[in-house]
Order: C-alpha cells, then sequence, then structure tokens
C-alpha cells in the first residue's frame, strides 16, 4: 500500500480505538510514543493525529513527492487538497489556502509556518517560504483555515506544519544528487545516528540552477540540524539549527503579450534579485504526564534581506519568541474528555532602509525606519464524546498585537498600531464507523496587518506609517473524509464572510491613502477535495479539485465583482502505473477557464492544460533513480498573476506592447532526473 493511502485511511482506524479506549489510553500513549522505528510510522501518526480535527486537514508525506525536482512547497503540496500553489519564478511562488493574501504579489501572507510544530513566521506575522527545504523535511501537515487553532494559527488560510527527521526516523545515510534543465543541479547529504540516550540528524543541501527565463539564476545552501536527549523516560529536550544563505535574480512578472509570445524574457532593469542570509535556533522539550503531554520551547532567528527592486530594500531583523501547550486527556463524569491549552509569544524588531537601485547597488538613502512588533496567540480546546461515534468540540484563540514603525528620515510618518481579538470555534466529528467520518465547524479568524501593510507610500508622500486594520472572517466548514473499497477521499466546503480584507486599491489621496487597504465585505467560499483511487495492485489515480467563489458584497467601488488571482476552477491528476521497484507517473494541471485579472473584471487570461511525467525505478534496495518530465508540450500560459485594480490593454495598433506587466508564465518543458540512495 502506498503511503498517500495509508495516512489517508490509518487515520480513520486509529480514531475508532481512541472514541473507544479506556480514559487511561493517554498513558499507554506517551509509552507508545517513545518507540518510533520509521518515518512512514511517524507520518502516520500525524495523520491519525491531525485527523481527529472537525476540519480540512492534510498529511503530506516525504515519498509524495521524493521522485521530482521539490525546489519549493508548491513542489511538495501539489495534490493536498485546497492548496492553491502557482510558480512565480524559481522559489517565488503563490501559496494561498481559502483565498489567504490575494493581493500580495510577493512573498506570503495569511498562513502561518512552522517547523516542527514552532513557528518560523516573523513577530507581524508575515513569512518566507523561501527558507523552507523539501528537501529535508519527513512530512507537512497541514490545517486550512480554523482549523489551525492547536498550532496557535488565527489566520483566514491556515497553518502548515513541516516536520523534519531525527536520528530516530532516519537513521544512517542518505545522498541525493537531480539536476536537468536550466543547468540544474542540487545536491542532498544527511546522516541520523540514534541510541539509548539520544539521537542526532544532520542534513546539507545545495540547489542552483540558471531557470528557465532571463535573469533568473539561484544559489543556495542550507543547513538543518537537531540533536535530541533523553533526559529521563518522560523527559525528551531537542535543538534545532538551520542556517540559509538564497541568493536569486528575479526575472519579474510581464505582460500577457511577453508570456504568450517570448516567456524566456526576464527583467534585467537594476540587476534585481533577493538575497538571503539567515540562522534559526530552537529548542523543544517535552514531558510525558500521567494524563497528557506538556511542551514547552523557545527559539530565535536571524536575518538579512539584500533587495534590489525598484529600490534597493536593505533590512535586518531578529525575531526571538517561546511557547507552551499542555494536551490532557481522561474522563468527566464517565464521558471520555481531551483538554488542549497553550500559547505562543514572538517578539521582533529590526531596521529597514531603503536606497536609490543604481545597477543593483546601493545609491542615494531614500528611508530608514526601525520597526518592532510582538504577537502574542493563547488558545485553547475542550472536546468531548457523548457518544463512542461523536465528538464535540469548543475552543478559542486570543491574539495580541503590537506593531511599531519609527521613521528615522520622515518622523512625521512614525506611528504605532495595538490589536486585540478573540476567536471562537466550535465543531463536530462524527464516525459511525472505522473508515468514515463527517465534521462540520464555524470559527472566526484575525490577520493582522505586518510591516509591508503599515509601511506604505502615499500619493505625493514620504513612506511611513499607514493605518490598515486587522482583517476579521467567520467561516463556516462541512465536509466528509474516508475509504471505502478502491476509494479514498477528503473533502470540505467552506464559506468565509470577511470584513476588512486586506486588498489593493487605487490610491486616492485624502479617501484611500495607500495601495493596500482593507475592503467592507468579502465573501470567499468554494469546495476543496481530494480523490484517490487504487485501480489494480500496479495502478492508481490521486485527483484533487478547488472551487474557488470569492468576490466583494456590495462594495462602494467594485460592487459584487468577483476578486482576482486564483481561479474559479482548478484540477490535478496523476496516474500512477507498476510497482515501488518500477512505475510510471503521467499527470496533468488543467485550468478550464482562466481567472480574473483585475477588481473590476474587465480581464480574464486564457485558461490552460499542463502534462507532466514522472518515472522511477529501484536498482536495489536503497538505490532510486527518477525522472521528473513538466510541460511536455511547452504550453505557454499565465502561471500566476499579481492583482491589479483595472487592467491596461495591449493596443493592437502599435508596436509598443502596452498592456499591464503582472503576469507570471507557466514553467517551461523541463526535464530532470536523479538518483537517491540510502544506507
Amino acid at each position: 500500500m502506498r503511503i498517500t493511502h495509508a495516512t489517508r485511511s490509518a487515520p480513520l482506524c486509529a480514531i475508532a480505538c481512541v472514541l473507544s479506549a479506556d480514559p487511561a489510553f493517554a498513558d499507554e500513549a506517551a509509552d507508545q510514543s517513545r518507540i518510533i522505528v520509521t518515518a512512514s510510522a511517524l507520518a502516520q501518526e500525524a495523520a491519525a493525529r491531525v485527523q481527529r480535527t472537525p476540519g480540512g486537514v492534510d498529511v503530506v508525506t516525504a515519498d509524495d513527492y521524493e521522485n521530482k525536482l521539490a525546489v519549493s512547497l508548491r513542489d511538495a503540496l501539489t495534490f493536498s487538497p485546497g492548496v492553491y500553489t502557482q510558480p512565480r519564478f524559481g522559489q517565488e511562488v503563490r501559496i494561498s489556502i481559502r483565498g489567504s493574501g490575494l493581493s500580495r504579489g510577493f512573498h506570503m501572507r495569511g498562513l502561518t509556518l512552522l517547523q516542527d510544530g514552532i513557528p518560523i513566521n516573523m513577530a507581524d506575522d508575515n513569512g518566507d517560504f523561501q527558507e523552507f527545504d523539501p528537501q529535508v523535511f519527513q512530512h507537512l501537515e497541514v490545517y486550512r483555515g480554523g482549523n489551525a487553532l492547536r498550532f496557535g494559527g488565527s489566520t483566514l488560510g491556515g497553518a502548515i506544519n513541516a516536520v523534519t527527521p531525527t536520528g530516530r526516523s532516519a537513521p544512517g545515510v542518505e545522498l541525493r544528487v537531480d539536476g536537468g534543465s536550466f543547468d540544474t543541479l542540487r545536491t542532498k547529504a544527511a546522516y541520523g545516528y540514534a541510541d539509548e540516550t539520544g539521537d542526532a540528524f544532520a542534513a546539507i543541501t545545495s540547489d542552483r540552477s540558471d531557470g528557465d527565463r532571463d535573469h533568473g539564476k539561484r544559489r543556495s545552501y542550507r543547513f538543518n540540524t537537531n540533536v535530541g536527549l533523553k533526559i529521563s523516560d518522560r523527559i525528551e529536550t531537542r535543538f534545532y539549527a538551520s542556517a540559509q544563505t538564497i541568493r536569486q535574480k528575479l526575472s519579474g512578472s510581464l505582460s500577457e503579450k511577453s508570456v504568450l509570445t517570448d516567456p524566456t524574457r526576464g527583467n534585467f532593469i537594476g540587476d534585481q534579485a533577493r538575497d538571503i542570509d539567515s540562522i534559526r535556533l530552537q529548542n523543544r522539550t517535552t514531558i510525558q504526564l500521567g494524563s497528557g503531554q506538556l511542551a514547552v520551547g523557545v527559539h530565535y532567528s536571524a536575518k538579512q534581506l539584500f533587495h534590489p527592486i525598484f529600490q534597493v530594500i536593505d533590512q535586518k531583523s531578529e525575531d526571538r519568541g517561546a511557547f507552551a501547550s499542555l494536551d490532557l486527556a481522561g474522563d468527566l463524569g464517565g464521558l471520555p474528555v481531551e483538554v488542549t491549552l497553550g500559547s505562543q509569544a514572538r517578539f521582533g524588531k529590526g531596521t529597514a532602509r531603503q536606497f536609490v537601485n543604481v545597477a543593483g547597488q546601493s545609491g542615494a538613502p531614500t528611508a530608514y525606519a526601525r520597526v518592532r512588533a510582538q504577537t502574542i496567540n493563547s488558545y485553547g480546546e475542550v472536546r468531548v464524546a457523548p457518544t463512542p461515534v461523536l465528538w464535540l468540540i469548543a475552543g478559542g484563540l486570543y491574539t495580541h498585537g503590537e506593531r511599531r514603525i519609527d521613521n528615522r528620515f520622515a518622523p512625521q510618518r512614525s506611528g504605532d498600531a495595538s490589536f486585540d481579538a478573540f476567536s471562537p470555534k466550535i465543531g463536530l466529528l462524527y464516525q459511525p464507523d472505522d473508515t468514515l467520518q463527517f465534521y462540520a465547524n464555524y470559527n472566526r479568524s484575525v490577520e493582522l496587518p505586518g510591516y509591508s501593510e503599515l509601511s506604505q507610500t502615499p500619493a505625493g508622500g514620504a513612506p511611513g506609517f499607514t493605518p490598515v486594520g486587522a482583517q476579521k472572517a467567520w467561516t463556516a466548514e462541512i465536509g466528509t473524509r474516508g475509504r471505502i473499497g478502491i476509494a479514498s477521499w477528503d473533502v470540505s466546503l467552506y464559506r468565509a464572510d470577511i470584513r476588512g480584507e486586506m486588498l489593493q486599491y487605487s490610491v486616492v489621496p485624502g479617501v484611500i491613502p495607500a495601495a493596500t487597504f482593507n475592503a467592507d465585505r468579502t465573501r470567499h467560499q468554494g469546495v476543496e477535495a481530494g480523490l484517490d483511487l487504487s485501480l489494480t495492485p500496479w495502478a492508481s489515480l490521486r485527483q484533487v479539485y478547488q472551487y474557488s467563489d470569492f468576490r466583494f458584497r456590495n462594495d462602494a467601488i467594485y460592487g459584487d465583482n468577483r476578486l482576482p488571482v486564483v481561479p474559479r476552477h482548478f484540477y490535478r491528476a496523476q496516474l500512477r502505473l507498476g510497482t515501488d521497484r518500477l512505475s510510471i507517473s503521467p499527470s496533468v494541471e488543467l485550468l478550464p477557464q482562466g481567472t480574473w485579472v483585475d477588481y473590476v473584471n474587465s480581464k480574464r487570461v486564457g485558461n490552460y492544460a499542463l502534462l507532466n511525467l514522472g518515472a522511477q525505478a529501484q536498482l536495489r534496495d536503497g538505490i532510486t533513480l527518477f525522472l521528473d518530465a513538466r510541460n511536455l508540450t511547452q504550453k505557454r500560459a499565465v502561471g500566476d498573476i499579481s492583482a491589479l485594480v483595472r487592467y491596461t490593454p495591449d493596443v493592437a495598433a502599435t508596436a509598443a506592447d502596452e498592456g499591464s506587466v503582472a503576469f507570471y508564465p507557466l514553467e517551461r518543458r523541463a526535464i530532470y532526473g536523479g538518483v537517491r540512495a540510502r544506507f
């Protein structure tokens, strides 16, 4: 059985055991959790845990993407239901869940990223997924929307938790080399060791490529390690360290005409780039209690960003934080009860300087600010089983945030903001048999503005503090997951009514002072569906489908227009033919109707169908060759869009291209291959 299927069906069996377990099950689980033999066992344990959530969740194992060039989270989360991922260039991709961060044409907003349960988002709650390397993850846990409560996630999109291997789950040596088109070469060397008193794991990865577009070269080196020590039978502490050096030239966006006629084109003006040097240190200590587990820890990160774009952005930041979580289980009046309590506190400071861009180097200074932020999320959840097949869930998350921008060049443009909000959640999880679940929940989410939203340049003004408010939403969700016969599925339907969604507007002095501001009312609703079919012992079909209906609601400017960027329908499928020894996997990505480009709904991009092919051959135990061929038909189409207020069309009668420059092409035809070995 493939791990993909195992992680979708095994949790249901595990939940059935939990629902009928003796109240002392927590002690037994605590003892069993210390006996970990394989990464797949850990992934199944994670799937059993997260799918006790009454909403959309998913576990993606490294096995799901080990036979392809996994450069970014897009490659890792291709078949995660509800996760919309589209290419920009290199490691820069769009990642959106339930329409999170729609107006953000760079980096990421509206998602909480975690590594081993510890947030890596900065203290202003914005994140940079480029520091995530899928090559070193054991599995990823995706909590969509308000289902991320137990990880302190308060945003519309939810949370993605990447879990790294340990010396116990990945002992021995692992080597990997892959590459191919556009002079791409990636390497990985990892080693894990464990004994009775502790374990250690370390991995070094490198990545280089000239990119499939001009001015798209990238280079990166990453180091990840963790060391676990058993202090006693009930106490274990683990130290983590990572360091990244990333050099990425930016190809930039194109007009639609260029995407369709010359997608290799890149922008050389200003030698635009994003160079990152960062380190991260963290500790997590777990204490097994008689009725549950306590986890506490701290983390620290330092980052330097050199980012020539329209100007040279030079930023240095430090973030530190602490967290604690408590999971208890027992019974109350004869009913099984589980309680989760936790808090995460992040504190950050930094300097943000801007300079005139002189061929990619710093010219005259144009802006200088010192910034500070803190975000504290405290949460609690109670789960009660009034019958053996039904769990009732109630909880909430309290968010406190502070932001301060001290503008040294224009003191009058300094400012600060403070936010406090409570986000309740209720839900139910019904399991009529071992392999079938139904769930429903209703929750509130709160998304605080970050540095980018609070420091903008108004028309004719100086860069500085801008009073953008928090984005708040109420989301209702129903769904089902399970396995019957040859089919396993995961389907969620949701509707989020949002107030204050952070979107882009035309700057109107005295009316709309900044490009990113709060809308009045918007609605995001849709379907997140995954369906796997085990057709025969040597054939299986994986499918994901998203329906996304995002629109304004009686907006003073845009009425009930649809929101741009994310298409209404999106479908991916992969047919795997063969065995674990030898297989081929053709796949298709289908966009049947192009998405809107702007808020006035004046322009759609075209549709497309993308054909890919994968293959793998196991030469002997522990050594595998693989092939990853993409866009075999050399399809030219728009992959991602930077949201526009109003699209400017190209004038066909002129030689010049006047069309809005806001589009990123699909990745060109590429063929990659590699070998991985474990000893």
